[in-house]
């Protein structure tokens, strides 16, 4: 129950201090954050390898510091933010 609180936490918290005006790598960055929050939530699960692999992805598309690859990486990442939620109502319901 306190895993999902604090996720929920996180991804609301990420989706809030983007506004619609924050620029996408601004928003690539907060979901990374987001992301590397939650890592104790999935440590342990199935998804973990998946969540990783979508992690390193996204770094390196924020490294790349273009408008196109901030954009990969805001898809990339909030599909994942995405994938976490999912997986925390079908673990936690």
């Amino acid at each position: 129950m306190k895993r999902s609180v604090l996720l929920g936490l996180f991804v609301t918290a990420s989706l809030m201090a983007s506004t619609s005006f924050a620029a996408t790598k601004d928003e690539c960055t907060e979901n990374i954050h987001t992301i590397e929050n939650a890592k104790a939530q999935y440590s342990t699960t199935d998804i973990a390898p998946q969540v990783e692999a979508s992690l390193a992805k996204a770094k390196a598309l924020n490294a790349q510091n273009t408008k196109e690859s901030a954009k990969e990486c805001t898809v990339e990442t909030t599909q994942t933010i995405q994938l976490l939620r999912n997986a925390n109502k079908d673990g936690k319901s």
